[in-house]
């Protein structure tokens, strides 16, 4: 075998690899939606949605556009991102929150961008995922709540959000 042949068998393990990641990432973030929005618990529409980690978002489900690497072609092994769009008011407006899954052993560690680790298994259904769900929901929760905290002491601390909001009007981002 040549080095090249090597080379091509090395890669190709690889790509492989990369395509296992990607799909079971893909597969968490699918579950993560689902149960978020049932563990919310709106009861009129879709209160969670799949968008990009970065960047202008509208709230729809993006599918593979969702995630910080190609479905197909030249994948990169590593941690994944993904954004959740959170329904936060009844009249449509989201907010975004990022995370980032990484594969360890047969787990994976998810975290939201900036926040704690968590260890899951998949399929969700089978481990317990409510703790994740509340820590998501709470993070969303708090952030707001800190913000009325603030305003109601006369600190407005800038302009910084720390989340991309999504709704109905033309802007995309605030």
């Amino acid at each position: 075998m040549s080095r090249f042949d090597e080379l091509i068998a090395t890669v190709t393990q690889y790509q492989a690899l990369a395509a296992e990641n990607y799909t079971r990432v893909r597969t968490l973030a699918e579950e993560l939606r689902a149960g978020l929005c049932a563990y919310i618990g709106m009861k009129d529409g879709v209160c969670v949605r799949l968008v990009p980690p970065a960047g202008r978002f509208e709230p729809r489900d993006y599918g593979d556009q969702a995630f910080s690497i190609p479905p197909l072609g030249f994948r990169p092994l590593g941690a994944i991102q993904f954004g959740l769009a959170v329904r936060v008011l009844s009249e449509n407006d989201w907010m975004r929150v990022t995370l980032e899954c990484q594969k360890i052993g047969d787990d994976f560690i998810a975290r939201i961008v900036g926040g704690e680790e968590y260890r899951l298994s998949i399929p969700l259904k089978d481990n317990d995922p409510e703790p994740f769900y509340e820590h998501i929901y709470e993070h969303v929760s708090d952030w707001f709540k800190t913000q009325i905290e603030r305003y109601q002491a006369g600190d407005y601390s800038g302009r910084e959000i720390g989340f991309d909001i999504s709704g109905n009007r033309d802007e995309a981002l605030v």
